[in-house]
């Protein structure tokens, strides 16, 4: 099993950033996780190779407009099949045959260069999740259940049945694939007798009909790492389609959404909370407790004279790193609630203190009025 991270999320951008932006992060990311300024660090050299790629991949218009539509699909060779897999499970390996239907047929494109080309590899499927941030912050394991096709248990993958073998196509002799003269061209097409896979079957599984394999209802266990954000992809190898007659299997891949949470953002390993303070803690100063994702409450001091919308941060209370180390931050966005029921006690006090005022308690608001005083002379 192994964890694909978003290309835009390792650069830390958007994807709707220009290339300026991309070289800019990359050169940051690539400073500070560079072999030679972490000596014997596996983790900083494992996370080097990663942007590396994903810069390569992104600074490519063409490479980047592939990537933003297929992921990393638009560069792995997979097999495709119909579109099956109930309980969330989708058809995801089809991207590389839209090439080599249309140039296998016309160009003679077997990518092996000759040879026999056999049962093709299974489909890869897709199961998208959806996990909350504490999830996400801790990790964890559990249980998917998806409707998938497996190998025929009755022919054990061979599609023929028990005590018969299959044999070599005697159209195509095996290569899946024959070739026709018209004119100066040689056209390759797909075997009509074997349809690819390079053999038949005379006496085929009453089971599977043939295919060796079945539809089947599979349980696997999803091991999530802790730092995933949404968009997260868990690959289980081997987890997809079976294979035609005995072929290998497509691989599972676990799309991870990441529910809304009630007080926390997320933007990466940074986690941000809109946090309303009296004006009396804005204007005298004061601390509000924050309860982060790991159970810790955090105390967070409010400096006397805070303004609506100031972040104040907390140092490695955030996110966890994915495959790294460290934390992100936890920020608070400050918003200054102004009171809405006074006691009359506390109106009389706050008319004293308007009658003492000065201007220079908010000079802000002294100033915004001689702007405008001005604008108007």
């Amino acid at each position: 099993m192994s964890t694909e991270v978003d290309f835009y999320e390792l650069l830390e951008i958007e994807r709707t950033a220009d290339d300026g932006t991309i070289k800019t992060s990359y050169r940051k990311l690539a400073m500070k996780y560079h072999p030679d300024r972490n000596p014997g660090c596996k983790d900083s050299e494992a996370h080097f190779k990663a942007i590396s790629e994903a810069y390569d991949c992104l600074k490519d218009p063409q490479k980047r407009a592939a990537y933003d539509r297929f992921g990393h699909e638009a560069f792995r060779q997979g097999g495709g099949g119909g579109a099956r897999g109930g309980g969330g499970a989708q058809d995801f390996g089809a991207f590389s045959d839209i090439f080599e239907n249309i140039f296998g047929e016309f160009m003679g494109g077997q990518r092996g260069g000759g040879g026999a080309q056999g049962p093709r590899r299974g489909a890869d499927l897709r199961y998208d999740m959806e996990i909350t941030l504490e999830d996400a912050f801790h990790g964890k394991s559990t249980d998917i259940t998806i409707d998938v096709s497996g190998v025929c248990e009755v022919c054990e993958g061979s599609g023929a049945t028990r005590g018969t073998v299959a044999k070599t196509c005697a159209t195509c002799h095996g290569h899946g694939k024959v070739r026709a003269q018209q004119g100066f061209f040689v056209v390759e097409r797909t075997c009509p007798s074997c349809h690819g896979a390079g053999q038949t079957i005379a006496d085929p599984c009453g089971a599977c009909h043939g295919e060796g394999r079945i539809d089947q209802t599979k349980t696997r266990t999803v091991n999530i790492p802790a730092g995933v954000d949404e968009g997260t992809r868990v690959r289980l190898t081997g987890e997809g389609e079976a294979g035609l007659r005995g072929a290998p299997a497509g691989d599972l891949y676990i799309f991870l959404h990441v529910a809304r949470h009630p007080l926390f953002e997320r933007e990466g390993t940074t986690l941000f909370a809109r946090t309303p303070i009296s004006f009396t803690t804005a204007a005298l100063g004061g601390e509000v407790t924050i309860p982060g994702p790991d159970g810790v409450n955090y105390a967070i001091k409010i400096p006397a004279g805070t303004q609506s919308g100031r972040e104040l941060r907390q140092r490695g209370a955030g996110m966890p790193v994915l495959q790294g180390r460290g934390r992100g931050d936890l920020v608070i966005r400050v918003e200054v609630e102004t009171p809405t029921s006074l006691t009359a006690r506390q109106r009389e006090l706050l008319e004293e203190f308007r009658a003492t005022e000065t201007g220079k308690e908010c000079p802000q608001t002294s100033g915004f009025f001689k702007k405008v005083k001005s604008a108007w002379v």
